[in-house]
């Protein structure tokens, strides 16, 4: 369960840093297309949180008997929704605070799983039906990869930007 928890606050962290480097940005500079997989610097960010939210909730119904686990995800029903396409200024600051009550729940929940909990069934409508469950486990795991993958995304832009930058490593005193 260390694992679980050192990576959702691996998330957390790496959440605040890139949000702290791409908030000294110009708006202008943060929301244009860079050609990458959602387009902005901005948009890549929020598919990120947008995803880690779609995956907290995919979680709720195979959690329904952990009561602080449904505690910490429910959190996420008072969030407004995220905003697509081109930010203003006043919408990327106050995306700050949402990304926090994202990375709490998903902390929170991650604190609150027991061993018996990864191996509950997580109903998923990919793969074409089959499988139609997947193991809960599977799905955390598959968070932390597509999280990671959408951050490299946002690194290789760094990196052309000649922006420097350091999320790549997990703090051990997350462990």
């Amino acid at each position: 369960m260390k694992e679980t928890i050192m990576y959702a606050k691996y998330n957390q962290e790496c959440n605040k840093i890139i949000y702290e480097l791409l908030d000294k940005m110009s708006n202008d500079d943060r929301e244009k297309d860079r050609g990458s997989f959602c387009g902005s610097l901005s948009e890549l960010f929020r598919h990120n949180v947008g995803t880690t939210i779609y995956f907290l909730e995919l979680y709720k119904t195979a959690l329904a008997g952990n009561a602080a686990a449904i505690k910490a995800i429910s959190v996420l029903e008072k969030l407004p929704k995220l905003s697509d396409g081109t930010l203003q200024e006043t919408q990327w600051k106050e995306l700050k605070s949402m990304t926090a009550a994202v990375d709490a729940a998903y902390v929170e929940m991650a604190k609150a799983l027991n061993e018996s909990d990864m191996n509950l069934p997580v109903k998923i409508d990919w793969f074409g039906g089959s499988p139609d469950t997947v193991p809960l486990s599977f799905l955390l795991s598959q968070l932390l990869v597509h999280n990671t993958h959408h951050r490299g995304q946002i690194s290789q832009i760094l990196d052309s930007l000649k922006i420097e930058h350091d999320y790549s490593g997990i703090d051990l005193s997350f462990l």
